[in-house]
Parts: C-alpha cells; sequence; structure tokens
C-alpha cells in the first residue's frame, strides 16, 4: 500500500471515531486531507472501497494481537467472536462499519474459512459449520451494534453486565453448535 493511500485510510478511520459513520464523507475526509474529493479516488474508485479497505484494515490485527487461532474450535470461536466486538468496540460506528462490506479482505476470508474447517474437523458437516460461523459473526456484529447504539447511561448498562451479556449469548450459540457434533 502506498503512504499516501495508507494515509487516507488512516484519516477515514479517524474521521468515521470523529463524526461517526453517517458523518463520514468522501468531501469532509478530502477536506480533511487539503485535496478535493476528486483526488482521493486515485487512491479508491469508490466510497464503498474505502470502506471495504476499512473493514479489511480494522479486521486484520496488529502483529502479535490476533486471536488464538490454534485451540479447540469453540475456543477459536470464542477467540474470534471477543476479538472482533473488541476492534468494532474501539471505533465509534464499528459494527456498523463491520456491515458495510462487500470485500471484508483476505485475513477475514482466511479466519471465516479456519473456523468452518475447525468446526468440520470437529465433526460438523460442511454446510452446517459454514451456518454456524455465520450466526456467530452475525450476533457479534448485531450485538455490537445495539451496544454502540444505545444511548443509555453508563450506569445503566456498564461494560461489565455487557461483556456478561454478550458471553453468555454467545455461549448458547456455542452449545447449539456442540449438539449438531456428530
Amino acid at each position: 500500500m502506498s503512504q499516501r493511500r495508507a494515509e487516507v485510510l488512516q484519516a477515514a478511520i479517524d474521521l468515521l471515531d470523529e463524526a461517526g459513520l453517517d458523518g463520514l464523507t468522501m468531501r469532509l475526509l478530502a477536506s480533511r486531507l487539503g485535496v478535493q474529493a476528486g483526488a482521493l479516488y486515485r487512491h479508491y474508485p469508490s466510497k464503498q472501497a474505502l470502506l471495504d479497505a476499512m473493514v479489511a484494515h480494522l479486521a486484520t490485527p496488529p502483529t502479535g494481537a490476533a486471536p488464538r487461532l490454534d485451540g479447540t474450535w469453540d475456543e477459536r470461536l470464542r477467540g474470534v467472536a471477543t476479538g472482533m466486538r473488541e476492534v468494532m468496540l474501539a471505533h465509534r460506528d464499528g459494527a456498523r462499519l463491520m456491515s458495510t462490506f462487500h470485500h471484508p479482505g483476505g485475513e477475514a476470508v482466511a479466519t471465516f474459512h479456519g473456523l468452518i474447517a475447525a468446526l468440520a474437523a470437529a465433526g460438523v458437516s460442511a454446510e452446517t459449520a459454514a451456518v454456524a460461523v455465520d450466526t456467530v459473526l452475525a450476533y457479534v456484529n448485531g450485538y455490537t451494534i445495539e451496544e454502540q447504539a444505545r444511548k443509555t447511561d453508563a450506569d445503566d448498562w456498564p461494560r461489565d453486565r455487557r461483556d456478561r451479556a454478550f458471553h453468555g449469548g454467545l455461549e448458547l450459540i456455542i452449545t447449539g453448535i456442540r449438539g449438531s457434533l456428530s
């Protein structure tokens, strides 16, 4: 990735954190970078391409921070789900951004297929494994969208309570998957 392309990407992530997904416009981003909006299209052919690049960037953990992918299938699912939620919570409208992708990036696709393979190796049919992984990822995204959208006081829904509820729901899904093991 060129340095300028990386600068545009980082500026877009910074703007997301400041203005939210609805405030992330190509015109405002260009203004922040001191260029005309058309100049951004040399780096990203469309706003969707920029959003996809943001998703791919956020879905690729920094070196040494990747979720554990060498444990049992349920440990792997928990690790990916928890890591994905943390990434989304670290950015304003992060969950909404993640739900916009058309192309999530190679790292996310490899993780998805790795989880399917882990479930299949444990005895889940390939079709059921794909549905199971998709269900977990949809749960994480939906839960986190709700979490970020709530406009309650932190005392009404503190982080530890949200974490317990999130993990409780994840365990329900994992219990259902375990029931499909052959």
